[in-house]
């Protein structure tokens, strides 16, 4: 069977599956997928997968991604533009990292 493809454009569209994924759940849930499932002209395989591999992706992105109010991007730029100078408690910690760091 080929992959599906989903409407955010699988980078696995066009590959044959060979992954496999085994789960159980109720009748009401099948039910409901097959349902909606049918309404898309997908088999339930399809429109499972297609259904996951979104939920999937948004859930990676939704933690990658780091998203700041306009005075927060302003804050945090200016701090990597102009970063304040070294304290003593920096100092010492940059010391007792050469001393017990091995350098390749």
């Amino acid at each position: 069977m080929l992959a599906s493809t989903t409407s955010k454009g699988s980078p696995e569209s066009g590959k044959r599956n060979t992954a496999r994924f085994n789960f159980r759940t109720t009748e009401h849930i099948k039910e409901t997928i097959e349902r909606a499932a049918a309404m898309t002209g997908q088999d339930m395989s399809a429109f499972a997968i297609d259904a996951v591999y979104q939920r999937a992706v948004a859930t990676i992105q939704a933690h990658e991604v780091t998203h700041l109010k306009p005075e927060d991007h302003h804050a945090f730029f200016d701090a990597l533009e102009t970063p304040p100078a070294p304290t003593d408690k920096l100092r010492t910690a940059f010391a007792q990292h050469d001393q017990k760091v091995v350098k390749r």
